[in-house]
C-alpha cells in the first residue's frame, strides 16, 4: 500500500519516456505499480501553455520530470506552469528533476550588455516554486550558486564507465 509520503512523479512532455522508466524502477523497488500523476499538458491554438493535473497532490511530495532543451523556451515554460499548477493545488514540496538544463552555457558575461541568462532562469525556477533542482552534468559548477534553493548535479560518467566495464570485457579496444 503506497505511503502517503510516497514521491510522487509528474512529466512535461521533453521526458515522458524518462519519466515512466523512473516510475517503472520506483515500483519495482517498492513491490507494488507506480503511476505518473494523471496530468494534461496541452497548447492553446496561439501556442500558450495550458497544465491540469487531475489526481489531489495537496500535502504531497512532488517530482517534475522535465528537461529545459530543444526547444528550449517551450520546455521551460512547461515546467515554471507545472510548478505553478502544483503550487496552486497545495504540494509540500516541489523537486525539478532537469536531466538537461537548458540556458547553462548562457552562465557569464561574454562581453558588455549581455545577460546572464542561467541566473535568470534560476530566478524563474525559484519564483515559480520549485524547491530543489536535480540536474545532470551542468555546464558550469557555478551555476549551482545562481539557485537559492539545493541542487543536486550529478554525473553520468561514473554510470557510464561501469556500463562499459560490464558490457566490454577487453578495456583495451575501446575508445570514448
Amino acid at each position: 500500500m503506497p505511503n502517503k509520503h510516497d514521491p510522487k512523479i509528474i512529466a512535461g512532455n521533453a521526458n515522458q519516456p524518462l519519466a515512466k522508466a523512473v516510475a517503472r524502477r520506483m515500483g519495482m523497488h517498492r513491490g507494488e505499480r507506480v503511476n505518473l500523476v494523471d496530468t494534461r499538458v496541452e497548447r492553446f491554438n496561439d501556442a500558450e501553455i495550458f497544465v491540469e493535473v487531475y489526481e489531489n497532490v495537496r500535502g504531497e511530495d512532488m517530482f517534475i520530470i522535465q528537461s529545459t532543451s530543444n526547444p528550449a523556451n517551450d520546455n521551460l515554460m512547461e515546467l515554471l506552469i507545472m510548478t505553478d499548477a502544483l503550487r496552486r493545488s497545495s504540494a509540500a514540496r516541489i523537486t525539478a528533476v532537469i536531466p538537461y538544463f537548458g540556458y547553462a552555457r548562457q552562465d557569464r558575461r561574454t562581453k558588455a550588455r549581455t545577460p546572464i541568462t542561467a541566473k535568470m532562469v534560476a530566478n524563474m525556477m525559484v519564483s515559480a516554486g520549485i524547491e530543489r533542482v536535480l540536474t545532470m552534468d551542468l555546464h558550469a559548477a557555478q551555476i549551482q550558486g545562481f539557485f537559492d534553493i539545493p541542487v543536486d548535479n550529478l554525473y553520468a560518467s561514473p554510470v557510464f564507465a561501469l556500463d562499459i566495464r560490464q558490457h566490454f570485457k577487453d578495456m583495451g579496444k575501446i575508445t570514448v
